[in-house]
């Protein structure tokens, strides 16, 4: 179903195409169109290189000529082409659901042709991106990972993409989810298994981990999330990757599948500090479309890369939550990774704090979960407006027989297991309000005075812990993520940033929780950080492809 989804166009490369092999055993075909060229000579002179390179990069290449944003676009749809399938001893990334190649160089050679008559966008003009399959766009499917929903075709782009594209951003394709974002581990009925590319025998974090394991892939050099407990930081933290999760209410979610609407958020996963600020500039702000961005009037600045500083770190006080320090033995090599974050902060000029336990923190943490309370109402309230009751196939299954709610989606039975139980079991969820959802609201409340609290008595400007308390796990088992609360059950800003790897060479991400819309605050001590440790390293999975 996955390839006819994407048209049938991911034919598979050669195999031999790992880093190990000779250089002689690494070509593979590639037409002129995924070349960089000369402008001078007016002809291609070897494979447009993309691994590893930040938005950064890939503008300053354009700008120069180097390559145009049509070879961009092929050189990744090669990449996708080799290692999205399997190939040699490797099962395959299995990052993507669906790409429409025609559509992304058809929109790239647009994107050429205003750069050649003097219009540039802004920063991102001509870069292809990646969307995890949750966000709504008008010329694709948006899947949220189901079988139940492959022909699900939003009428318009989500507030989101619709920005990006204005920008100047290509999308790619959608990536893979955690089916509805129910879980951690990236398992659909659609996508089936994403894996991880620094170890393809373990999971890639969820449920953005599609868009993850693309983005360390170098399937495309930056791709967007959702966050509604940890969506985005453990992916990111799972590859290497930088992610940000946004205060709720800076940047919308219309358009966006939800999981639980007092906790969704949406936001950037790429492979440097300053490329999720260049997003965060693209995609934040006020949107009519949704009320909760009413607080993000007059707390956007002109652009969160103004703030980006090699010594933002310096004089800061960073409280360490030791709570997430996780005690078992399968979170010592996390714990020690981030405890030597902790001292190159230190190193850096911050202060750090130790904050010892917080029970009470701890407690409300624990109570505030709203996800089970919101699901039904929030997504029938998606589908109502998202799927205008098609295919109607589906809606006739549930009354009312013209629109697609929670009920049909679980009678169609398309869903894969673990989380079809899930489904049925949310049907029919009790009315909004009732006392036992009122008393979640309220430990969200206790939880925010509490965090807020505690950084005003002992001055801090930020907390930080490990942003999953174990490295990633072998897939097929289960994935603890208890430290994403904080930040989930909130609504306070976090940025989780690599911080280097196990003995074992499995990534490690250090989080950062700030105050509410302290996002440049956050952004800038994450950028001090990673331009004193510089631990993002591709993985060698997926090296790149010789011409």
């Amino acid at each position: 179903m996955r390839r006819a989804l994407r048209g049938g166009l991911l034919p598979l490369l050669p195999l031999l195409l790992l880093a190990a092999l000779p250089a002689s055993l690494l070509a593979v075909p590639s037409a002129a169109a995924g070349r960089a060229h000369d402008p001078a000579a007016g002809r291609p002179h070897g494979p447009v290189p993309v691994v590893g390179r930040d938005l950064g990069e890939l503008r300053r290449a354009l700008e120069r000529g180097e390559v145009t944003s049509v070879q961009l676009v092929d050189a990744y749809l090669r990449r996708i082409d080799a290692y999205e399938d399997a190939y040699a001893d490797q099962p395959g990334i299995n990052a993507v659901i669906s790409v429409d190649r025609r559509a992304a160089r058809a929109g790239a050679a647009r994107l050429d042709a205003e750069r050649a008559a003097g219009r540039v966008r802004g920063p991102l003009h001509g870069i292809p991106l990646v969307l995890k399959d949750n966000y709504d766009t008008a010329d694709t499917p948006t899947t949220s990972g189901s079988l139940a929903l492959r022909e699900l075709r939003p009428r318009r782009d989500a507030t989101q993409v619709r920005r990006l594209r204005e920008a100047g951003a290509i999308v790619l394709a959608k990536t893979n989810m955690h089916e509805f974002a129910m879980s951690v581990t990236t398992l659909s009925s659609l996508g089936g298994q994403t894996r991880n590319p620094y170890d393809q025998t373990r999971h890639p974090g969820g449920s953005s981990g599609g868009t993850g394991a693309a983005v360390a892939a170098a399937f495309a050099p930056a791709g967007m999330g959702t966050d509604t407990c940890g969506s985005i930081r453990i992916p990111a933290s799972h590859n290497n990757l930088v992610g940000l999760r946004p205060t709720l209410g800076l940047s919308s979610r219309a358009g966006i599948a939800p999981l639980a609407g007092t906790q969704d958020t949406a936001g950037p996963m790429t492979v440097s500090v300053r490329d999720a600020a260049l997003l965060l500039d693209a995609t934040a702000g006020h949107d009519p479309r949704d009320p909760v961005t009413e607080a993000a009037r007059g707390k956007v600045p002109r652009s969160y890369l103004d703030g980006l500083s090699r010594d933002a770190l310096r004089g800061k006080r960073v409280g360490v939550f030791t709570d997430y320090f996780g005690a078992e033995d399968e979170a010592a090599p996390t714990n020690a990774v981030v405890r030597e974050a902790v001292a190159d902060m230190a190193r850096s000029g911050a202060t750090p704090v130790e904050l010892g336990a917080q029970p009470d923190i701890m407690e409300a943490a624990a109570g505030a979960n709203r996800v089970r309370d919101e699901f039904e109402r929030d997504l029938n309230a998606y589908l109502a407006e998202s799927a205008d009751g098609h295919p109607r196939s589906l809606a006739r299954l549930e009354p009312p027989r013209d629109e697609i709610t929670l009920a049909d989606i679980a009678t169609s039975g398309q869903v894969t297991p673990s989380v079809l139980e899930t489904l049925r079991a949310w049907v029919n969820s009790p009315p909004l309000p009732n006392p036992a959802y009122e008393e979640k609201l309220r430990q969200r409340d206790v939880l925010r005075t509490l965090l807020t609290e505690l950084m005003r008595e002992h001055r801090l400007d930020a907390l930080v812990y490990p942003s999953v308390s174990r490295p990633p796990t072998p897939v097929g088992t289960t994935q603890p993520y208890a430290n994403c609360r904080l930040s989930g059950y909130s609504g306070f800003p976090a940025l989780s940033v690599p911080a280097g790897f196990t003995g074992d060479g499995l990534p490690v991400g250090v989080e950062l929780l700030g105050r509410p819309f302290d996002e440049p605050g956050l952004l800038a001590m994450g950028y001090a950080y990673e331009q004193a440790t510089r631990h993002r390293t591709p993985p060698t999975s997926t090296p790149p492809l010789a011409d």
